[in-house]
């Protein structure tokens, strides 16, 4: 059976999967990424993985995978091949898909960005199948978006289209990684929510899915925390919208595991910001945390597809 290798690299996990031309997942594994060993282990970790996909593949199909496809966080050049760099991985200009590739014995590589790869199996897989154009924001560590449109994912000119998370929506507020104030991750992300319920219930344990069960429960203190971050995310998206005109708004993410908790709110806050711009549908993603490496290996497909055609 033909099949590409998948691989979505995270900040704390790496997921990788062989996958059928039809998208299905026909082997699936997990891994820690280990970041505290340092960069150069972590690109060894997800070579080594990638040849591990390759044996198995070998043996379980009787031939190896035809091309592989990786998904990574950061600042990602697609046409390079180039993992430009990570914050939350610590490395800079990882030629990663020569580096690959080689691992492989010349098999053919795609790498992507994660956040994208994501929208990209959310398109075509998921939430956003049939949909002229949509925007894909997932809520995790940080907040991305991937803007859609036609089974594609559009990366920008410098590859960095879709950043929603870093659009300032308080502005003087807090400190971002990027170096500015008040950008929307800061506020509304799984980690945001996370680390300003831990402040408030006094549990320096709490995370954001403990925020969404108190909110549940009626605490007073988790609805001022939710509601805080709800706002913020309304007023990026807003922009978002404004900007992008999509149909659909796809929220992913840690945070959307909220449920109704969250998107019913969400999409009141929305509804009360729009005044000309066409109010979008506003649903959960489809696919969960498998979208990303679902998507990796789309990438892979396509990578197959365009030597084809070539």
């Amino acid at each position: 059976m033909r099949n590409v290798i998948a691989l979505d690299v995270g900040g704390t996990g790496m997921k990788a999967a062989l996958v059928g031309a039809d998208g299905t997942l026909l082997h699936e594994a997990r891994r820690p990424t280990g970041r505290e060993r340092g960069p150069e282990a972590v690109i060894e970790t997800v070579l080594g993985f990638a040849a591990e996909l390759h044996a198995l593949g070998r043996e379980r199909f009787g031939a190896p995978a035809d091309a592989a496809g990786v998904a990574v966080p950061g600042i990602v050049d697609e046409a390079s091949g180039t993992a430009v760099y990570a914050a939350n991985l610590g490395w800079r200009d990882v030629p990663m898909r020569a580096l690959l590739s080689e691992r492989l014995g010349g098999v053919p590589v795609a790498l992507g960005h994660d956040v994208r790869a994501g929208g990209l199996a959310e398109g075509r897989l998921g939430a956003g199948k049939g949909v002229g154009r949509f925007l894909f924001v997932p809520l995790g560590t940080g907040i991305a978006g991937a803007i859609g449109s036609g089974g594609r994912i559009e990366a920008g000119a410098h590859g960095s289209a879709g950043e929603i998370g870093h659009i300032v929506v308080r502005p003087g507020g807090r400190e971002c990684g990027c170096g500015q104030r008040g950008c929307l991750e800061t506020l509304a992300s799984a980690a945001a929510v996370g680390r300003d319920w831990a402040a408030a219930s006094g549990d320096p344990q709490a995370g954001a899915a403990d925020a969404a069960k108190a909110v549940e429960s009626g605490d007073a203190r988790a609805r001022a925390v939710w509601q805080t971050a709800v706002d913020a995310l309304a007023d990026g998206l807003v922009t978002g919208l404004t900007l992008l005109d999509p149909e659909t708004l796809i929220i992913g993410g840690g945070l959307a595991e909220a449920g109704d908790t969250l998107f019913v709110p969400l999409r009141e806050a929305v509804r009360r910001r729009v005044t000309f711009q066409p109010l979008p549908s506003i649903v959960p993603a489809a696919l969960g945390d498998a979208a990303g490496c679902l998507g990796a290996g789309l990438l892979a497909w396509d990578l197959l597809s365009t030597e084809v055609t070539a």
